[in-house]
């Protein structure tokens, strides 16, 4: 939706193909990191986005048993956005396309699934859409596919994807949110769990961290074993917890982390999800998703508007944006195997790690994962000259 919108903006025909009637979705990407903030603030956007309803979320916290502390502290970043907004992944998509459009270049087709890529001599030439009027053929001079780690495009492409391993899957939930609960979002890290709180307003938007596959086993202990996990982990929900009437009010999200190799072939190219996927260490997907968007639109509009992309054309959206993406897996990763691993595999308090209590003791310390978090490695600026020239 971002490089439909920047590509329109440039003035370049675009296309975008939501399979789905509409953006609502529950339990996706849900935050607006600074990064992302500082894009809409350089496109004039960012008064209007923030019109709609938000938490604004300036601190991350990390509570180890009884140890609490803060774990990343956006207020000092140097951008207009020193804050992670916590806004409904439908809210943005459907901000963005009514921003798209407003150009005439721009087009959303709803309730349109990409079925089969058209391929001419080599060169990949548009797609094959299904849709309630039946099968369409859509010619391009660019396919890009943003369709997710589950990517149809970067399958029917035959791209290959290199898999970098997840020792965890997230159960996702929501719990009512009372008054006098806490107001900051945390991670709440205990004997053999780990569950994340994120404050959505009237609602507590959970994740409860379990063991890559261990769903099953958890369906065995029976709800009423879970229900009290989730007490000793946060004990101020124990009233709520009956909110969760059976496994099926939990949403299983399985954590993969990947990328692709090559992110493109003659006439496709791959971005966001689809060409890497993130665990949601971070809640980082999103807003390198958005980065990706930025590069390519960077990149690609003059060539575009020169009637042609290039093979070194798409490779520089990769060159440029591979680089973030393996040092953020590699610190993702880092995080799986020696906090994830550590905390899910005793059944003891695990004591908070090393940096977690020095930045207990040395606040300002809290500024690094900021900025690591909300910025990003090598986060991307609108080329306006380009995008508006």
């Amino acid at each position: 939706m971002m490089l439909g919108y920047l590509l329109a903006r440039a003035g370049i025909d675009v296309v975008v193909l939501e399979k789905h009637g509409d953006f609502l979705r529950d339990f996706r990407g849900d935050t607006i990191h600074p990064s992302t903030l500082e894009v809409m603030n350089e496109l004039g956007l960012y008064d209007r986005l923030l019109q709609r309803e938000h938490q604004p979320t300036p601190t991350l916290n990390a509570q180890f048993g009884s140890f609490k502390t803060t774990v990343a502290d956006f207020r000092h970043l140097p951008v207009r956005g020193r804050f992670v907004a916590m806004m409904p992944q439908w809210d943005f998509l459907d901000f963005i396309a009514n921003e798209a459009q407003g150009y005439s270049s721009f087009r959303l087709i709803m309730h349109a699934e990409v079925r089969d890529l058209i391929e001419d001599q080599g060169r990949i030439g548009g797609v094959v859409i299904s849709s309630p009027d039946g099968n369409t053929r859509i010619r391009s001079d660019l396919v890009v596919g943003c369709d997710g780690r589950t990517s149809t495009v970067r399958a029917q492409a035959g791209l290959d994807v290199l898999h970098l391993g997840a020792p965890m899957d997230v159960l996702w939930f929501r719990l009512s949110r009372l008054p006098d609960d806490p107001k900051e979002s945390m991670g709440n890290f205990g004997p053999g769990a780990i569950l994340v709180m994120i404050n959505r307003g009237d609602y507590w938007q959970c994740g409860f961290v379990i063991a890559k596959g261990s769903l099953a086993q958890a369906r065995k202990r029976g709800v009423e074993f879970f229900r009290e996990e989730l007490t000793t982990m946060a004990p101020f929900i124990r009233s709520r917890t009956g909110e969760i009437a059976d496994f099926d009010d939990l949403r299983l999200l399985t954590v993969s982390v990947d990328r692709l190799k090559q992110w493109h072939r003659p006439g496709l190219l791959c971005i966001g999800d689809a060409a890497h996927a993130m665990s949601p260490i971070g809640g980082v997907g999103i807003n390198l998703a958005i980065q990706d968007a930025v590069a390519a639109a960077n990149l690609l509009v003059t060539p575009l508007r020169r009637g042609g992309v290039s093979d070194a054309d798409l490779h520089r959206v990769q060159e440029r944006r591979e680089l973030p993406t393996r040092i953020t897996q590699a610190v993702q990763v880092f995080l799986q195997k020696n906090v994830i691993t550590a905390v899910l595999g005793s059944s003891k308090q695990t004591r908070a790690p090393l940096p977690v209590r020095l930045i207990a003791r040395l606040p300002v310390l809290a500024r690094i994962p900021a900025r690591l978090i909300g910025m990003g490695v090598r986060p991307e600026r609108p080329d306006l000259s380009v995008i508006d020239g």
